[in-house]
């Protein structure tokens, strides 16, 4: 028991001196383990403190850098700055000097108009002076001539005294004589004077019976030229019409797939058909229709053959245009001639120029306010005939009647333009191709443009106006031709002293009758010059009209 005793203690006692010699050598090697990481660690201060000194060195020599760096750049803008200064003074400097002197030479300016404005104001001082002299020298001289006209009126007051006194005499002295001429003839005063109006009436009504016999003599001697004068008058104040010239022709199709064909491609074929025709094609939104613009109806008319006969055909490109144009010009001016032919044969008129024949052709297709022009022509050829028959003229005039009505409108249709109007036209025309005299002036007057020198004349503007004005020749409305003569009337009746206004020949001549007591004779020309003047500022009217102001004073008297 004793011996376990004793390993127990001696296995404690070992424990224990083993436990201490173990934490003896724990100690050692922890203190063995702190000194290598204490060394360890002033190694990494070592480094740590040797980097930072290299980072703050480097960081040192930038800072220097970037402060020399920033310094320059410091200075460079420091002294840009200060350049932009001097130019910016410089520049204030020279408008400064630029503002004073333009303030210098206004400043003179106005030292010049001040100079001006006193010398004006010293002139006209000086003519106020003068003016008040001359008002004072006239103001003088009014009194005198007031002086003067003070006598003047009473040597006038006393003479029409002494004339008041003489006319008393003279009564006195014609009473006297009447009473020694009735005491003479007794006779009184009254019956004197019945018996003298007796005798004088029964002389007048004998003169007058003897004068009246001469005009009735005188009346059938000229009756028959008188009567053909007032009807030729009258049928020439029959009115024409006005209306709208036809400038477009229709062409038809049988559908709106051939506009793009005859358009072509970008437009070629279109535009090779209207420079071979020299008409502008319009090809819309109308459906199934192209429609053919032009002044010239020959050059309408020739647009429309040769484009149905391309539409016929079917090719259409503008080698095929240009031959389909020449061939329709060419059948055109042929039908043309032959129309021409035809027309001269059934008026039964000879030894017409072929250029005339030719020009009555080329009115087929021409219209004159929606009236065709051959149609017109010939309706006014045979009117002109009828009407010189009836009024008694012989056959060579009857003949030369006829042709002037079929050549009346020949300058509508004339191949060359010119500024002239178509009555003057026609008549060179008519010259020029050797035809009456008497054909030439009946052509150029039918509208007044020349003087009428025959008896054909007027029948060729009368028959002129019954074919324009015949119903159903022409086409204007009746509301706008009633309108315009409405308005035409109604602008002359505003003027003071207008007792009636009349339109006349559709509006051509307007007469004007005016009130003999508010309007003089030479107001009436004035008159006549302003309303004219009005008409052509505030009214639209084809041609010309004529304004006549009639100023007119009657006396009358009643037998009772």
């Amino acid at each position: 028991m004793d011996i376990g005793i004793g390993i127990a203690i001696g296995l404690a006692i070992g424990a224990v001196v083993g436990f201490l010699i173990l934490q003896a050598a724990v100690k050692k090697a922890k203190q063995q383990k702190v000194e290598e990481f204490n060394a360890q660690a002033d190694q990494q201060v070592k480094e740590a403190r040797l980097t930072a000194k290299r980072i703050v060195d480097e960081a040192e020599t930038k800072a220097e850098k970037m402060v020399s760096q920033a310094e320059i750049e410091n200075e460079k803008i420091k002294q840009r700055k200060i350049q932009e200064a001097k130019e910016r003074f410089n520049k204030m400097r020279s408008e400064f000097d630029s503002e004073k002197s333009q303030h210098v030479v206004v400043m003179k300016e106005r030292e010049m108009e001040v100079k001006a404005l006193e010398s004006e104001l010293r002139q006209k001082e000086e003519k106020f002076e003068e003016r008040i002299k001359s008002y004072e020298t006239q103001r003088l001289d009014l009194e005198q001539k007031e002086a003067d006209l003070k006598a003047i009126r009473e040597n006038l007051d006393m003479q029409l005294k002494v004339l008041a006194k003489k006319r008393e005499e003279l009564e006195a002295a014609n009473e006297m004589r009447i009473k020694e001429l009735e005491s003479i003839a007794k006779l009184s005063e009254h019956e004197a004077k019945d018996l003298l109006i007796e005798a004088v009436r029964a002389k007048a009504e004998t003169d007058a019976m003897a004068i009246v016999k001469e005009s009735v003599e005188q009346a059938k001697v000229t009756a028959n030229k008188e009567a053909k004068k007032i009807v030729i008058q009258t049928i020439q104040r029959m009115c024409a019409e006005y209306t709208i010239e036809n400038t477009v022709s229709v062409f038809n199709l049988d559908s709106d797939d051939l506009k793009g064909q005859i358009i072509g491609r970008e437009g070629r074929n279109i535009r090779a058909l209207e420079a071979a025709t020299g008409a502008e094609i319009i090809v819309d939104d109308t459906p199934e229709a192209i429609v053919i613009s032009s002044f010239d109806p020959i050059r309408r008319e020739i647009a429309r053959l040769a484009l149905k006969k391309l539409v016929a055909d079917g090719r259409i490109h503008p080698a095929r245009i240009e031959e389909v144009v020449a061939k329709t010009r060419k059948q055109l001016e042929e039908q043309i001639v032959e129309i021409g032919e035809r027309t001269v044969i059934d008026l039964d008129l000879h030894g017409l120029d072929p250029y005339l024949v030719k020009m009555v052709g080329r009115m087929r297709f021409r219209s004159s306010y929606g009236q065709n022009l051959l149609k017109h022509s010939i309706e006014t050829a045979n009117l002109c005939a009828i009407m010189a028959a009836e009024l008694g003229l012989n056959p060579k005039q009857v003949k030369l009647a006829k042709r002037a009505g079929l050549l009346h409108d020949i300058g509508k249709v004339a191949e060359e333009e010119s500024e002239l109007s178509h009555a003057i036209l026609g008549m060179k025309l008519c010259e020029k191709y050797k035809e009456h005299p008497v054909v030439c002036n009946a052509v150029g007057a039918h509208h007044d443009e020349i003087e009428m020198n025959n008896i054909i004349s007027p029948i060729i503007q009368a028959c002129d106006a019954i074919s324009g004005a015949r119903p159903g020749a022409r086409r204007e409305i009746l509301e706008s031709y009633l309108k315009r003569i409405g308005e035409l009337e109604e602008l002359a009746m505003a003027y003071d002293g207008v007792q009636k206004a009349y339109a006349m020949q559709a509006g051509r001549e307007l007469r004007v009758i005016v009130e003999a007591e508010k309007v003089t004779d030479q107001f009436a020309d004035d008159l006549a010059f302003m309303i004219s003047q009005k008409i052509q500022e505030e009214m639209q009217y084809p041609g010309q009209i004529k304004v006549t102001v009639i100023r007119e004073k009657r006396a009358v008297s009643f037998a009772r």
